[in-house]
């Protein structure tokens, strides 16, 4: 009977998590949901509902991690019970992406072993955020620094291409960086530099901090291959506050975007709130991708 009962709660779960999360209901695709909780909240990340998180460049692909420790790394990941999807935190502070100080040589050493790590660890995405790194001078020219950027992002796309990994170009808020600030103008690098592994990612956390609307996200279409979310006040996870993500979320609907979506914030107590996420969330992508869409 307990085997039976389990089984039940078991077949529950599979039904609400395929209905909510990317697989295909009344010929609709859903995205699918992730989280950036790392290796260490494996088990509770899939116990919340989800089966893909997110990690950092540092803890798992960096040059400072020894041979050693990523072959343990390896280990961890094939018994893990999510895929580690994506990894953030890029570029340290110290080593400048943007403006007059950029070292290019270095950069491209780094990145390559990063993202040669990646595709052996199957992380798929990499996030481009990196709000240290590519901040500029106050006084250096826009014009030049976008410019510069533009070049160095082809040169990085070229060695993603090389590992089947993409590069994610992140919007970040003013109190972060005065670099690429809005969705808007990290679109238009995204577009210049014009490579199938250099994309979007569509943070709408930033997009809600800087009161950029939702019209972006459409104007971005295609250029948009990953998007993250978490609560506008204090960044916290969906269903803390009971923020409503319906107006962005419609937006990623009418572009057809199915993808992934990941949450990304400041976890409090994890226990209950990483399953409350993955609820909420959950209900507000059927919700809105449930919706006939208006052009």
């Amino acid at each position: 009977m307990r085997s039976r009962k389990h089984s039940c709660q078991t077949f529950l779960i599979c039904l609400i998590y395929s209905l909510f999360c990317g697989f295909i209901s009344d010929k609709q695709v859903y995205p699918r949901l992730g989280i950036v909780s790392g290796l260490a909240q494996d088990s509770l990340a899939y116990a919340s509902g989800f089966n893909i998180i997110g990690e950092s460049v540092p803890r798992l692909l960096s040059p400072a991690v020894t041979a050693e420790q990523f072959d343990a790394i390896l280990k961890k990941l094939r018994t893990a019970k999510c895929k580690v999807l994506s990894c953030n935190l890029f570029y340290p502070s110290d080593m400048k992406i943007a403006g007059p100080e950029v070292n290019e040589a270095k950069v491209l050493a780094y990145t390559e072993t990063v993202l040669s790590r990646a595709g052996q660890a199957g992380v798929k995405f990499i996030v481009l955020g990196s709000s240290g790194a590519r901040s500029i001078p106050s006084d250096y020219h826009m014009g030049r620094a976008k410019s510069d950027f533009v070049g160095l992002c082809k040169k990085l796309a070229q060695i993603a291409g090389k590992y089947k990994v993409t590069i994610l170009l992140e919007n970040l808020e003013t109190t972060e960086t005065n670099f690429i600030t809005s969705l808007k103008s990290a679109a238009e690098i995204v577009r210049k530099v014009d490579h199938p592994n250099f994309r979007l990612n569509a943070d709408i956390f930033h997009m809600m901090r800087e009161g950029e609307s939702p019209d972006e996200i459409v104007e971005a279409g295609k250029l948009i291959g990953f998007s993250e979310v978490a609560e506008r006040e204090n960044r916290s996870l969906p269903g803390v506050m009971g923020d409503d993500f319906k107006p962005y979320l419609r937006a990623l609907h009418k572009i057809n975007y199915n993808g992934f979506i990941f949450i990304e914030g400041s976890i409090k107590n994890a226990a209950t709130e990483m399953p409350l996420a993955f609820k909420y969330l959950s209900a507000q992508i059927a919700e809105v991708y449930s919706e006939k869409k208006i052009n």
